[in-house]
Order: C-alpha cells, then sequence, then structure tokens
C-alpha cells in the first residue's frame, strides 16, 4: 500500500475535501480551485459542483440578511488529525464606547447545510489562490441541479449588488458598503450649510440639472457626464456640502447613488484602483463619484492614468464627478483647467461678516436652553466682529473651547457625556447635552454690557490663542 493510500486508510468520507485542503495549505501551491475541485468531486461524484467568488456573490451575506438559511457542519476532526474546519475567532469593538462589543467567527475553511427556495444545497467556503498572489473568499456549491445553484447565485449576486441604506466606499483597493456614511448623510441638510444664497441655489442647480438632463445631452450628441471641483481653505462647508447634495440625489425619484472613494492606495497599485472605481461607476450610473482631498488622491504617478478613465476610453454616462480640495494650485492643470474634465469650480471662501453672524446665530440657537449662559444678537455682531479671517472650523473651535471652559470653571462635569459628532463643517465637536439646544428667545437683551457676559470674556481668550495659531500655521 503507498504511503498516501495508508495515511487516507482510515479518515472519514465526509472529510475528504478537509484532508485535501489542509494538505495542499501545507506547501508549494498554484491553485486551490483545481485541488478542491478534484477532492469534491470525488467525494460527491452524484452532485454537480459550482465553483463562485465571493465576492461576484456572497451566500452567507445573503442569507444573513434573512433570504435563505444555513447551519455550519462542525464534524470532528478526522482519523488522522486534519479538523474538518478551520476558522479565528475575532473581537469586533463597539462602535460606542461603553457598548460590549461582539465576537465572531471568521471561517478559512467551512462547510455548510444551505437552504434556499425550498431546495437544500451542500457549501463549502475557503480562502482560494488562484495561482497568483490574489487570496478570495470562494464558494464551492453542491447541488442536485445545476439551474437551482444558478438561481441562488444569481438571487445572492442580485441582492449584493443592491445598497441597503448604504454608501459604496473605495478604500484600500476594494469597494465595501458603509452603513455609517449613510446614516451620517440621510442627517446633513442644507439648513445647516452658511454660504452665500447665490452660490448655493447655483451649485444645487449644477446638480439637478445634469440628471434632469440626459434627453438633451442625447440630443445635442455630447456625452452626459460632468465634473465640479470645490476648492478652498479648510473648514468652510465643502465637506458637509457634498453630504447635503449626497443626502439630495438620495431623495431624487429615481434615487442617485453615491460612490466614495477614500483613498487609491492598494496592493496592486493605484492604477488598478482608479481602474476599479470608474468601473463600478458605469455600472451605477447615473451615480455621483466623490473624490474628497482631490489633489491628495490624484498624484503625479496616476495622474495620466486617471485622465484616461476620465476622458472615457469607455462610455462615463450618466457619471457627475465631484472634486474636493484646500490647495487648488496643487491640482495638475489637466485636472484643474481643463473642461469637459472638471467643467466648474466653486470656491468656499472664509466666511464674511454676514456669514459669520449667520453662525453665531446659529450658536445662540443652540445654547437659548442653557440657563447659565447669557447670549444676546448683540454678542453675535461682537464675536464675528472680532473673528475676521476665520474659518467656519475656527469660530466652532472657538465656541466649544470657550462653553468647556466655562463649565470647568463651575465645576460641571460633562465626563458622562462622552458623545462624538461629525459637525456641520466635519469638525468633530463635543455634545454638549441636551441642555444647550433650545430655541432662540426672541426678549435677548441687546442691553446688556458685554463685558459682565462670562461667554465674551471667554471667548475672546479663545479667539487670541487661536489666532496665535493662525499666525504660526504656513498652510493658512
Amino acid at each position: 500500500m503507498s504511503k498516501h493510500s495508508s495515511r487516507r486508510s482510515g479518515h472519514s468520507t465526509d472529510s475528504e475535501a478537509a484532508w485535501h485542503y489542509f494538505k495542499h495549505s501545507g506547501g508549494k501551491r498554484t491553485n486551490t480551485n483545481a485541488i478542491l475541485a478534484t477532492a469534491l468531486k470525488k467525494q460527491y461524484p452524484t452532485l454537480h459542483l459550482s465553483i463562485v467568488p465571493a465576492y461576484t456573490a456572497d451566500i452567507l451575506a445573503f442569507a444573513s440578511s434573512g433570504q435563505a438559511s444555513f447551519t455550519e457542519v462542525e464534524d470532528d476532526t478526522g482519523d488522522d488529525g486534519v479538523p474538518a474546519s478551520l476558522g479565528q475567532k475575532l473581537f469586533v469593538p463597539p462602535p460606542r464606547r461603553g457598548d460590549g462589543g461582539v465576537v465572531i467567527r471568521a471561517p478559512t475553511f467551512a462547510k455548510f447545510l444551505y437552504q434556499h427556495g425550498g431546495h437544500e444545497f451542500i457549501v463549502y467556503l475557503a480562502r482560494a489562490q488562484d495561482g497568483t498572489y490574489d487570496v478570495q473568499d470562494t464558494y464551492y456549491i453542491l447541488s442536485t441541479d445545476e439551474a437551482r445553484t444558478d438561481a441562488l447565485v444569481r438571487a445572492a449576486g442580485a441582492w449584493a449588488s443592491v445598497l441597503h441604506n448604504e454608501i459604496w466606499v473605495f478604500d484600500g483597493g476594494f469597494w465595501r458598503k458603509d452603513a455609517g456614511l449613510y446614516a451620517s448623510v440621510m442627517k446633513a441638510s442644507w439648513d445647516a450649510v452658511i454660504l452665500d444664497e447665490e452660490m448655493k441655489t447655483a451649485l444645487i442647480e449644477d446638480h439637478l440639472s445634469f440628471f434632469r438632463s440626459r434627453a438633451t445631452y442625447r440630443n445635442l450628441k455630447v456625452p452626459w457626464k460632468r465634473g465640479i471641483i470645490y476648492y478652498g481653505p479648510p473648514g468652510n462647508g465643502k465637506t458637509i456640502s457634498i453630504k447635503a447634495m449626497m443626502h439630495t440625489l438620495y431623495k431624487l425619484t429615481p434615487e442617485v447613488p453615491t460612490l466614495y472613494v477614500r483613498t487609491l492606495a492598494s496592493f496592486f497599485g493605484p492604477e488598478d484602483s482608479i481602474k476599479k472605481i470608474f468601473a463600478r461607476a458605469r455600472q451605477f450610473a447615473p451615480c455621483y463619484l466623490v473624490f474628497e482631498d482631490l489633489d491628495s488622491l490624484v498624484s503625479d504617478s496616476v495622474r495620466s492614468y486617471f485622465l484616461n478613465e476620465v476622458d472615457g476610453l469607455q462610455s462615463n454616462d450618466g457619471i457627475f464627478m465631484i472634486g474636493s480640495t484646500n490647495h487648488l494650485d496643487r491640482l495638475d492643470p489637466g485636472i484643474a483647467k481643463r473642461p469637459s474634465r472638471f467643467d466648474r469650480k466653486y470656491l468656499f471662501p472664509n466666511p464674511n461678516l454676514k456669514e459669520r453672524i449667520a453662525y453665531c446665530h446659529f450658536w445662540q440657537s443652540k445654547l437659548a436652553g442653557n440657563k447659565s449662559i447669557e447670549f444676546p444678537d448683540k454678542l453675535c455682531e461682537a464675536i464675528a466682529g472680532i473673528t475676521d479671517a476665520f474659518s467656519f472650523a475656527y469660530m466652532q473651535e472657538a465656541f466649544v473651547a470657550a462653553l468647556l471652559a466655562i463649565a470647568r470653571s463651575e465645576g460641571r462635569d460633562d465626563d458622562d457625556d462622552d458623545d462624538s459628532v461629525d459637525d456641520e463643517y466635519g469638525v468633530a465637536t463635543v455634545d454638549l447635552a441636551d441642555e444647550w439646544v433650545g430655541v432662540v428667545d426672541p426678549a435677548s437683551r441687546d442691553d446688556v454690557d458685554l463685558e459682565h457676559l462670562k461667554l465674551w470674556v471667554e471667548i475672546k481668550k479663545q479667539i487670541r490663542i487661536l489666532r496665535e495659531g493662525i499666525k504660526e500655521d504656513p498652510e493658512e
């Protein structure tokens, strides 16, 4: 008897695939699919085998959504010591401090009994290598009827291609669905964006008219695509304007989905990332393709590849690109100054006096319910008057720092209120609890001596500190 047959003589038939997988994983390998297909066909000679990459149809995720059901088969270790499954226990930290977090099992190799549409399947999941360095989760689906498998794969793939209160985010070389970003976008509102009204109206109409004008573009025989750039110093509403527009587009019928690009970094290189980004945008068009911090994303080394995709050797119909940058001068002229790529630029400058007064009234409304803070209309104008050259983000920091200093001086303990939120300008701030939120009192006292107001006294200190920081910051 050969060495191989002797080793296999006491091994149970049910773990045939497991034995081959672990033997194969312990040495050089070139194609996991080939070795597992051989083992599974030997183990289940009467069943049809389909090999399905998980990224095309994640059938376990599909089942977890309630569309199907499955049970993991955790057989005992075989006679030769090879386990029937392999996985890792992972702790997933809570999204908020104070929650418990969860422990999940991430299988590397596992077997499942799967039910969908009244039919049963045997499913193996394995981390598979295809002969290159690419390793991906792959399903090996066994059934009595290939048509039933195709129906399952089609249903799971169709489900995965639809967003479920999520936004596609590209990061680390792959697309993923982000429910947290979607929730943040759904809270964004144009009411919270302090901009010149004429500019706000123009940029909203710029977007909406594009998505309404498909037939017009077609009749004019020009590509139905557009790009704009938001630019200007940081902290003046570019991010919240993008989020507010995303929210607006999701409310259209049919809705316009957003594809959000976080980085181009990838094991396979940024060129591969750009290819994947535009391939997905074409798949979901009409869509909103967002490149925040465009100058840092598109470096000189990938500029030509990026421009080739933008110009569209393939059709980019229905793609509206939005890029934001704090440094327009760092963008290549081929991006910043070439129509038909990014056609229009909107400047988000530091706020003028009128806009600073409006922002102070925003804080006045937030503080109206706090009995220890007096905030008359007169104070709005005074604070706006000493914050020239401040961005909204700097003004926000002045308010937050002043209010926290006042709370500390009064012995208030806000440590229990640990929540942080993204404010209307995308800067993390402390949530000052419900008592800070209210309606502006129409009887605001404008005859009060400002020097007796603790908010005025403290905010002047914070503004002096911040102004020194602006002087020392070469970026400002």
